[in-house]
């Protein structure tokens, strides 16, 4: 059975069980999902694959869910609604027909998502709990993705899932705080879609699967009303703009490729348009989020044909304003090369050295790899030699390694 089959299913049939059978039993529709999974690669190779895959599990995992509340024996202590579930399992078609409708799946993901960026959790277990219940995620798969030990993933999930259980219900989407929660819930995709695309995993520097989740979620916001607002637009736009880009982050052999030396013929042109069109639409109202001036970056490099054609004044301007609303080393960072893309060198360099907090960017290779560029554009070899160095000794994952590498290796003039 082929991954992304469990990834677009597991998340929905997830979610679709929780409405049937309420939060609490959260742990039980996981079980289930997983148990289905396991029943299909026992059958589906005899029997053939189902013409509507999606469908056979989720009957497969409804009727597990069910049969574990009979042989429990507490079906007259459940709510309400588990009763009815109970009392209508001979007529599961009709039943599954409903879930598995389009509209209801998609509300379901949607209020799942919501309950997963609950207020009383942080930010890091509202992400790790849409990797893994909406997203399909193993703790051992997010625990790389972030640079974690599995256990402490795993106590992640566990604390958050204790939070959703005492909830008792998924997330009413017509409930008094669905803009506080929304504000969470792009923030959660956003992040998801930074630790794809500047990945910090052992194994690979780019995670095309998290972005692609991510930007899957973010759709799904966009098809409900009240999420559909100009700045869930401006979210879109960042996403499509920079997925756009994927193909071109990696050379033929698996190795990053540094913007400048991308073959810009391989971006994806279609959701570039994509990205384009809400960009477009994410201009209507009068707030301008720190998700619009992403965008705006990202569009500007989209409408350039090459790196030395690039608009690096407005793209300034859009920094010094992100900084004023959203200040971070990162976003120093990508400042101060954009400066230097305008200025020269020298005046990137003077914006590296003058990036607030920038020691929290200690552990973060690029930062001593922008410093070591600049100074190779000066001509300070020994000084590049060093920061390259530098870069090296904190690089996150074989690949960033062998970019840096190749990157002092010029400096040095070896091949």
């Amino acid at each position: 059975m082929e991954a992304h089959l469990f990834r677009r299913e597991s998340g929905r049939i997830t979610a679709a069980l929780t409405r049937m059978f309420g939060v609490q039993h959260l742990a039980l529709a996981e079980d289930a999902v997983q148990d289905a999974f396991l029943r299909a690669l026992e059958v589906w190779p005899m029997r053939g694959v189902p013409d509507n895959p999606g469908a056979w599990l989720m009957a497969a995992a409804r009727n597990r869910v069910l049969d574990v509340l009979r042989r429990d024996r507490t079906a007259r202590t459940f709510a309400p609604e588990i009763s009815r579930a109970l009392e209508s399992a001979p007529a599961a078609s009709t039943g599954l027909d409903l879930a598995l409708a389009d509209g209801t799946i998609s509300d379901d993901e949607l209020r799942m998502m919501f309950s997963c960026c609950h207020p009383k959790l942080s930010e890091d277990v509202q992400v790790a709990l849409v990797l893994n219940i909406l997203c399909g995620f193993g703790a051992p798969e997010i625990a790389a993705a972030f640079l974690m030990g599995r256990a402490a993933i795993e106590k992640r999930l566990a604390r958050g899932k204790r939070v959703l259980a005492a909830s008792r219900r998924l997330f009413d989407l017509t409930d008094a705080d669905f803009d506080a929660r929304l504000a969470a819930v792009r923030r959660a995709v956003y992040l998801l879609f930074s630790e794809g695309y500047h990945g910090a995993g052992a194994d690979a520097a780019v995670r095309s699967d998290l972005c692609h989740e991510a930007l899957r979620l973010t759709r799904l916001l966009l098809a409900h009303p009240s999420a559909e607002l100009p700045e869930t637009r401006a979210l879109a736009a960042l996403l499509c703009l920079h997925a756009a880009r994927l193909p071109g982050r990696l050379d033929a052999a698996g190795d990053l490729s540094p913007l400048a030396g991308q073959d810009r013929s391989q971006w994806d042109r279609s959701l570039m348009a994509e990205g384009l069109l809400h960009f477009e639409r994410s201009a209507a109202g009068t707030i301008v989020s720190a998700f619009h001036l992403e965008a705006a970056i990202a569009a500007a490099h989209a409408a350039s044909p090459s790196l030395a054609e690039t608009d690096w004044t407005t793209i300034v301007a859009l920094y010094d304003r992100l900084l004023a609303m959203a200040p971070s080393p990162v976003v120093g960072l990508n400042r101060a090369v954009a400066i230097a893309e305008r200025d020269g060198a020298d005046r990137g360099l003077e914006a590296l050295a003058a990036i607030p907090d920038r020691d929290r960017l200690a552990r973060y290779p690029f930062y001593p790899a922008a410093f070591a560029e600049l100074e190779l554009k000066r001509g300070n070899l020994d000084a590049a030699r060093a920061h390259f160095s530098a870069a090296l000794a904190v690089a996150r994952n074989p690949t960033e390694r062998r970019f840096l590498e190749r990157q002092r290796n010029s400096a040095t003039g070896r091949n």
